[in-house]
């Protein structure tokens, strides 16, 4: 059974894909950006490496790295991003590769949500990739309208990210999400159906 990766852009709605798809496909599932958010909130060892990149400039009242803050920070310098990645990333690099040797080693399947898959050059890692998209315009919308970014802020984030049209042109399967959750959950299921075929 598969090691699935899921990627993306940002705001393309991999976390409702998500939920649907393993609804259609059991499998395990391992979310990145909310391993990350746990490495923020508890990993003290994180807060010690933050703090001696970034100063206090980047924590909250209590001296606990913000979120925003950080999201603000690295987005405006990109010597700054690289600094926060060479911290996060390794981390949880080894947190999903050590999840798929032990998939791979018990049997059963996982679904891997990486949004920098392939900036990371981890595709090989995977025995299928997907890659959800939609328009830069649905992008930006999702961003300013659900999120409250602030346009030039959503920009900016959106062009530190592969272009997307790279990633569909990289990727085993592809879902398109610019219409409804009907929609969604339609993709989701013929997916789910390919996949049993194939690693059955």
């Amino acid at each position: 059974m598969p090691v699935l990766g899921l990627t993306g852009g940002i705001a393309v709605g991999k976390s409702t894909f998500s939920s649907i798809f393993l609804k259609v496909y059991p499998a395990a599932f391992y979310d990145s950006d909310r391993s990350v958010h746990a490495l923020l909130a508890d990993d003290p060892d994180v807060h010690k490496e933050i703090l001696k990149a970034f100063g206090e400039s980047v924590c909250d009242s209590l001296g606990m790295p913000d979120r925003k803050l950080l999201r603000d920070r690295v987005y405006s310098d990109p010597k700054a991003r690289t600094r926060l990645e060479g911290i996060i990333h390794p981390r949880i690099r080894q947190q999903w590769m050590s999840l798929a040797e032990q998939t791979r080693k018990e049997g059963g399947s996982v679904l891997m949500d990486i949004p920098l898959l392939y900036e990371t050059n981890v595709a090989a890692s995977f025995d299928s990739v997907i890659v959800l998209a939609c328009t830069r315009e649905t992008q930006m919308q999702r961003l300013t309208t659900e999120r409250g970014l602030e346009p030039n802020l959503a920009e900016t984030i959106i062009a530190a990210q592969l272009d997307l049209r790279i990633k569909i042109q990289n990727a085993d399967h592809i879902i398109w999400n610019d219409s409804t959750v009907s929609n969604l959950d339609g993709q989701a299921r013929l997916l789910a159906a390919c996949l049993h075929q194939r690693f059955a």
